[in-house]
């Protein structure tokens, strides 16, 4: 079968083709790198011929509001069009477990609106829906910085290994479409600030977390349902902990 990846050489999306073309498919690595832009719709045609399936693993390279909605919506639309012109069957796309849940922030607000252009085209598609990656909590953190301390909402936050995204994103994509919404969350809850507490510790990072229920993630503020899958959610077998073991050491 072949497979274009778009955002093919990112973090999910090279796991997804290197998993794809060890199960003995033809995967295409597509971005702007390899000189396919969904963005521009520079390649798009030549390497949508003869394809099956195509997975939007890509990301916008800026996070500002009008910035972040014009790449998902405008790259998505480039897509879906080239898609139907190749006969593509099958439309896989990764978003983000509570997107429909926090419009103050303005990356979930263009997840939604890609999303809803993937469900009003006739093309069959699959979304996944995965909770925040481990690998991004350093980045969370950060964002909550004011010199030596963070502060964190208490809520609850279930994250996920990417690997573990990648490995159930490439089981849906030679999945017939499912043309649902399907979520997927790691194994456990925690409070986000004392996820974060658990992230510094164990990078030696003596920074101070502070819990406060109005602190904003990227614009909102959280409750226990905000960043949680619901109850029909796929769970990934890593445990936060194991995974943390394994990235300290190597850090």
């Amino acid at each position: 079968m072949k497979i274009v990846v778009i955002g093919g050489t990112g973090l999910i999306g090279s796991n997804i083709v290197n998993r794809l073309r060890l199960d003995g498919h033809e995967a295409v690595a597509a971005s702007p790198r390899t000189g396919i832009n969904a963005m521009t719709g520079e390649g798009l045609g030549e390497a949508l011929a003869g394809t099956q399936v195509v997975v939007d693993a890509s990301n916008s390279p800026s996070f500002e509001d009008q910035a972040v909605r014009e790449f998902f919506e405008t790259s998505t639309r480039n897509l879906l069009a080239a898609e139907a012109a190749a006969g593509v069957g099958h439309h896989v796309a990764l978003s983000i477990v509570g997107t429909d849940r926090l419009p103050e922030n303005g990356y979930f607000r263009a997840k939604v609106a890609q999303e809803n252009l993937i469900k009003a085209s006739p093309i069959p598609y699959t979304i996944l829906r995965s909770a925040q990656f481990f690998e991004f909590i350093g980045g969370i953190i950060d964002s909550s910085a004011d010199g030596d301390t963070i502060r964190l909402s208490p809520a609850l936050i279930q994250p996920i290994a990417a690997d573990d995204v990648s490995a159930l994103l490439a089981d849906l994509t030679v999945g017939a479409p499912m043309n649902a919404i399907v979520e997927v969350a790691g194994p456990d809850r925690f409070p986000l600030d004392e996820l974060a507490r658990q992230f510094l510790a164990a990078r030696q990072d003596r920074r101070e977390v502070v819990a406060d229920v109005h602190a904003r993630y990227f614009g909102s503020e959280l409750d226990d349902r905000s960043l949680v899958a619901g109850d029909d959610a796929r769970i990934g077998p890593t445990r936060f902990h194991n995974w943390l073991s394994r990235s300290s050491a190597r850090a």
